[in-house]
């Protein structure tokens, strides 16, 4: 009778699997008629646990729903470390209009009245560095040295040089063809897509970026015209995991601190930027009566800019691509042109994730790939699904190894680098674009279609 019992019992907590484990126990149950029934379904229960543990184990169970909390932030053009990532760029793309060989590693740094460009590039380009500095500078808003900084005043500084001979002659120095051109340094790189959004990009991420390019737009067209350039955007969202699956459940906190005039009161920004920028940005549906918000949350916020910190190029790397979602190989992408696999191998990484989303094989996907400076092909190429993969995740590899050529040389040239686009990365995300209308510039962007 108990036996038969517990082949009942176990059947409703583990089908036949359990039941199976438990008729090796049916001659136990049966010799211990005899003692309580509360002893022999505690007995049961240990069973149905142990054959639940291995029923995950070997991937054949359901994973349970949990629930966890993730932030995202995001910087607007104004921010310093920004405004010196933009001032690269700007160097980039303008040795780039007149040399597509050109080799740039452009850092900047700014603090209290200065602006300094430093580092090496190597060009044919001829232009006037300060004038495209100071241009870069006044597009951002930095009009008055009452906002942080003043275009028209502040010292310009320039300690650019060459780059070394022996890096120039390992990567493209020896004339080598696209296909023999080795990486202009070593290290790891790594790209992510996730089916959260309709641009593939986590979603946390993408609400942080959009409401600080909101609040850009809003300054700029007048529509809150006290607003001024410096601004920090954090978004947090409950999800719901099944395995490597996610959903987005609710906006749980949506933060803005942004530089103002000091005539705008904290009140009038509150309801402003309520209105004008988080209506407009964020799903109503996922905003409901616990979502909290905190709009300047220090109080005021005047001295913004380079006034209030000082700026570095590439110290805003998460923010530049999944704002702390999938993984980062540590490089910087500002200022550097795409023999820099740092900046090329990352955006091309992007590009297969984003296409295999795309295409249906996985809701998620991270891709890293590693190089060795001077060497042309990668070391090493990875791809992790997160278990979300229609095929597994070495199938999936061999996929992409067929359909993507990460050669240093030629991923540059199979995504149309070498021109003048990457002053408009420097802010609001590399990837995504979330916050702006699509770009073709953005090449790793457009998914390709996949043959397998």
């Amino acid at each position: 009778m108990f036996a038969r019992a517990a082949l009942r019992s176990a059947t409703q907590y583990g089908g036949l699997a359990a039941a199976a484990t438990v008729v090796g126990f049916a001659g136990v149950a049966a010799a211990e008629e005899t003692k309580c029934a509360g002893s022999v379904l505690g007995t049961l229960n240990e069973i149905a646990a142990k054959v639940s543990n291995i029923e995950k184990a070997i991937g054949v169970s359901e994973p349970e729903a949990e629930s966890f909390l993730f932030t995202s932030e995001s910087v607007n053009e104004g921010h310093p470390d920004k405004l010196a990532d933009q001032v690269s760029d700007t160097i980039v793309d303008a040795c780039f209009e007149q040399d597509n060989e050109s080799h740039v590693a452009c850092e900047t740094s700014t603090g209290t009245g200065f602006v300094m460009i430093f580092g090496e590039i190597t060009t044919n380009a001829v232009f006037d560095y300060e004038a495209k500095v100071r241009a870069c500078v006044k597009e951002i808003g930095f009009d008055h040295p009452d906002k942080g900084l003043d275009y028209k005043t502040f010292k310009f500084i320039n300690y650019v040089h060459a780059q070394s001979v022996e890096i120039n002659a390992a990567v493209s120095g020896r004339k080598q063809t696209p296909e023999e051109v080795g990486a202009g340094d070593q290290g790891h790189m790594f790209g992510y897509a996730t089916n959260e959004t309709p641009e593939l990009m986590p979603l946390t991420h993408s609400l942080a970026t959009g409401l600080g390019y909101q609040l850009t737009v809003v300054r700029k067209n007048g529509v809150c015209s006290k607003l001024r350039p410096d601004g920090k955007t954090q978004v947090t969202i409950e999800y719901e995991k099944k395995g490597g699956f996610l959903k987005p459940k609710r906006i749980h906190t949506i933060v803005i601190s942004t530089q103002h005039d000091p005539d705008y009161t904290q009140e009038q920004i509150k309801e402003d930027l309520m209105r004008e920028v988080i209506m407009k940005v964020v799903p109503h549906d996922l905003i409901d009566d616990k979502t909290i918000f905190h709009i300047n949350p220090s109080g005021l916020f005047t001295i913004g800019g380079p006034e209030g910190d000082g700026g570095l190029t590439g110290r805003k790397i998460i923010i530049d691509t999944y704002g702390g979602w999938g993984a980062h190989g540590g490089g910087a992408f500002s200022g550097k042109d795409p023999t820099k696999v740092d900046r090329s191998a990352a955006y091309y990484c992007r590009w297969v994730a984003k296409s295999l989303v795309a295409a249906g094989l996985c809701e998620r996907a991270l891709v890293q790939v590693s190089y060795a400076i001077g060497v042309a092909a990668p070391l090493s190429v990875f791809v992790d699904t997160y278990g979300t993969g229609t095929k597994s995740d070495p199938e999936i590899l061999e996929i992409v190894k067929a359909n993507f050529d990460m050669r240093a040389g030629m991923l540059v040239r199979e995504l149309d680098m070498l021109k003048p686009k990457y002053k408009k990365t420097a802010c609001y995300g590399h990837f995504g674009n979330a916050a702006r209308s699509a770009d073709p510039d953005f090449t790793w962007e457009i998914p390709k279609k996949l043959k397998y």
